[in-house]
């Protein structure tokens, strides 16, 4: 008799790790808030911020990256506010950050960002160089230390023009090397990784843990990049359509600790991609 209850006590446990497991392997693999980065309604925002901001809602977005075109940090944030909005990284321009950093930090701090990026290295257009990277990391490291001492992360933007080779690896990679860990953290731009000749999991399997945010963004099958950090914008399709392992992409970022995705559509189509770009991150499983 004792024999036969334990058997089907066990039996019991055995069936409800069974049903446990079965449950984890339908959740889905995108479990970070959904993010938009703001320049993907950079059309929309002059014809009215509100009701720009409405449809971000509307879509489900809980965070935004950016700010909404030409209203200030305060209005901005007032308005997300209302919305339920957050907003945990806003961008700075190069020159802001080395001239201004204060100022940076200043309009950070009245978004209620955690993280600010910077998108672009000066340089001339395709020809990104060893003097341009040297110059940047000395940049980086001044600006993040100031802007770590102010409580908030930086991080620079990888655009695709910093994949040129060099010694046994690529700019990018001497940048990384060279800047301060302390200081400097990355954001990861699908697009433009594969733009230049990077593979983006790869990427996130190396450095790791620098890497703070990334850009949801994927390019057009067939289509050979560059190093320019410049692509037709029909080049940017739907998540999930394109060249990009965004499964990949999500599970190595959750491996690291990412916990910002900010889908990014340059396209013309945004009204009709977005939605579809967000069905698809929501339909990959675990």
């Amino acid at each position: 008799m004792k024999k036969n209850v334990w058997f089907v006590l066990i039996t019991l446990l055995f069936s409800i790790q069974i049903s446990e497991l079965s449950a984890q392997a339908k959740k889905g693999l995108y479990t970070a808030e959904l993010g938009i980065q703001a320049y993907t309604f950079r059309k929309s925002f002059p014809q009215g911020v509100e009701a720009t901001l409405d449809s971000i809602k509307a879509m489900g977005f809980k965070e935004v990256e950016g700010t909404g075109g030409k209203v200030t940090p305060e209005e901005f944030r007032k308005m997300c506010d209302a919305r339920g909005l957050v907003i945990p990284s806003t961008g700075a321009g190069y020159d802001e950050l080395v001239k201004n950093p204060m100022e940076v930090v200043r309009k950070a701090k009245v978004l209620g960002a955690k993280y600010v990026m910077c998108a672009w290295i000066p340089h001339k257009s395709g020809a990104f160089n060893l003097d341009n990277a040297k110059k940047a990391v000395e940049d980086f490291n001044t600006a993040g230390k100031i802007l770590k001492e102010n409580g908030l992360t930086f991080c620079y933007h990888i655009h695709g023009y910093e994949f040129w080779p060099y010694e046994d690896g690529t700019l990018f990679d001497y940048i990384a090397k060279n800047t301060n860990p302390e200081y400097v953290s990355f954001e990861l731009d699908v697009l433009w990784a594969i733009h230049g000749g990077a593979d983006p999991v790869s990427l996130i399997k190396k450095y790791g843990s620098r890497w703070k945010l990334v850009h949801l963004k994927d390019l057009k099958k067939g289509v050979k990049g560059d190093r320019t950090g410049n692509t037709p914008q029909e080049n940017d399709v739907i998540l999930g359509t394109g060249q990009a392992d965004i499964a990949g992409i999500i599970r190595e970022g959750n491996k690291v600790g990412i916990k910002h995705f900010f889908i990014e559509d340059e396209s013309n189509q945004v009204n009709y991609q977005v939605p579809r770009s967000i069905a698809y991150i929501k339909s990959l499983k675990k």
